[in-house]
């Protein structure tokens, strides 16, 4: 069943920015049937902010000075 496309509005991209994936998936479901094509945007943009946020982890966790096992501390 083809269900006739309406313009929603731009404000929906702002779910995958501050909910990244899960807003993403969110949009997704709300707008699929009324915007396919803005819904497949905010999807593909909540998995960018996700590759991204990832990528960040990463390289913070590599520059940080590793841990030594005894930390100075006297028992």
């Amino acid at each position: 069943m083809s269900y006739p496309e309406k313009s929603r509005s731009n404000a929906w991209f702002l779910l995958p920015i501050f909910f990244g994936v899960i807003g993403g998936i969110i949009a997704f479901f709300i707008l699929r049937q009324d915007d396919p094509k803005k819904a497949r945007n905010c999807l593909y943009l909540g998995i960018v902010f996700m590759m991204i946020g990832i990528v960040l982890n990463i390289l913070i966790a590599a520059s940080m000075p590793g841990l030594d096992s005894g930390f100075d501390v006297n028992i």
